[in-house]
């Protein structure tokens, strides 16, 4: 079922109220979500984006009670990934001859997924646009590694909508649409888990294609992206915080990250939390044992925080898996501007906070010479060794 966006532009997107995990099992979703696809009517007739293929029947059923498929004048594709494009094949069967506005990378994903080069690909740039008729255009913007190297966003005069695609969006199923309606702590949360789990890595390039789009000086009414609520109510406010997000993001806050075999360095963990709490009480403490926390809610604490101490006991000269896992996602992620310590127990070789500090400089991390090293479990004496590594943490 259609829903108004603005004017002649409707939703025929997907409320995906039981999507539990995305990108594989990369990335969890826990509030819903939601693949936005669009319908303009204007003179012309365009279809942006479709939804991923196990929704594609409902899709091209629910697309065809509002508008005769060949009547269709474009499709636009700002990113070739299958939760945008899954549709795309049940949607070329109908209609084959379908223009396809994508740029030229969006063509080799498209072609190498779907293995169709006959499709009517047509190859746009940024500041290319076409006419829809009633004195509106769509004005095509590349966005390059935000977050594939095929993504664009489309901007519609008149109405002055930016479909940003997956910029701007969250995993977040929202049956009203619009960001007014939503529960803003969830949406706002939601939105910074995408952009710090998602979109991180990519921060120098989102920074200067936010200040691209700026100057172009777009006037927005409506930012409508791929995934979650559109934002109606003051749209330029996410675009602020894209802004704040990709400059080295940081709060008043450290966040401590640990496993532990048999409490040590557990004890260790919950000591230095203390201490950093004792030394500044504004700053905000956050302790997580990562093997019994979600991995991407974990991603989004390290993007807050301006430092973070990492804990693994030493396990057969290295330090437990559960640690090192989330170690390589923190470093694929691309944390910039942060400092980091290391803790930890051991109780023959002791090799742990020499492995947990190369993994925590390969990841960018700026690492404080103090540490917390103690053999069996902690005394006292060894726990106050704590105070410390707060104190460097914290300057």
């Amino acid at each position: 079922m259609k829903k108004q966006v603005k004017n002649n532009v409707y939703w025929v997107g997907k409320i995906d109220w039981e999507l539990e995990e995305f990108h594989g099992s990369d990335y969890s979703v826990t509030q819903g979500s939601s693949q936005n696809s669009y319908l303009i009517k204007e003179e012309k007739t365009v279809l942006i984006d479709t939804v991923w293929s196990p929704h594609k029947d409902e899709f091209i059923k629910h697309l065809k009670e509002e508008v005769d498929l060949k009547s269709i004048d474009y499709l636009v594709m700002n990113h070739g990934e299958v939760d945008h494009s899954g549709s795309l094949p049940a949607l070329m069967e109908e209609v084959p001859d379908l223009p396809i506005y994508c740029t030229k990378a969006a063509v080799d994903s498209l072609v190498g997924q779907y293995h169709h080069p006959e499709w009517n690909f047509q190859v746009v740039k940024t500041g290319d646009s076409l006419d829809i008729g009633n004195g509106k255009k769509l004005v095509f913007v590349e966005m390059k590694m935000l977050h594939w190297p095929d993504s664009m966003a489309t901007y519609m005069t008149g109405d002055k909508i930016l479909f940003s695609n997956d910029a701007f969006g969250q995993h977040y199923a929202v049956e009203e649409l619009f960001n007014d309606y939503a529960d803003q702590a969830v949406l706002w949360e939601q939105a910074m888990k995408y952009y710090a789990n998602i979109l991180n890595p990519f921060s120098k390039m989102a920074a200067r294609k936010l200040q691209e789009i700026l100057a172009m000086n777009l006037d927005i009414d409506l930012i409508a992206p791929s995934h979650g609520a559109i934002w109606r109510d003051h749209p330029e406010q996410i675009v602020e915080a894209y802004v704040r997000w990709a400059d080295a993001y940081q709060e008043d806050q450290i966040t401590i990250l640990y496993d532990s075999m048999w409490e040590a360095t557990q004890a260790i963990a919950h000591r230095l939390a203390r201490e950093i709490s004792f030394l500044s009480p504004s700053t905000k403490v956050k302790v997580f044992n990562v093997a019994h926390t979600d991995r991407n809610d974990l991603m989004t604490e390290v993007f807050r925080s301006k430092a973070i101490a990492v804990g693994s006991p030493t396990v057969g000269r290295d330090i437990l898996t559960s640690v090192a896992g989330i170690l390589h996602f923190v470093k694929e992620l691309h944390f910039v501007g942060k400092k980091a310590g290391v803790f930890g127990s051991y109780g023959w070789s002791g090799e742990g906070n020499k492995v947990l500090r190369k993994s925590l400089e390969e990841a960018g991390f700026d690492l404080v010479e103090e540490e917390v090293k103690v053999k069996w479990k902690p005394k006292e004496e060894d726990l106050e060794k704590a105070q410390a590594l707060a104190q460097a943490l914290l300057d």
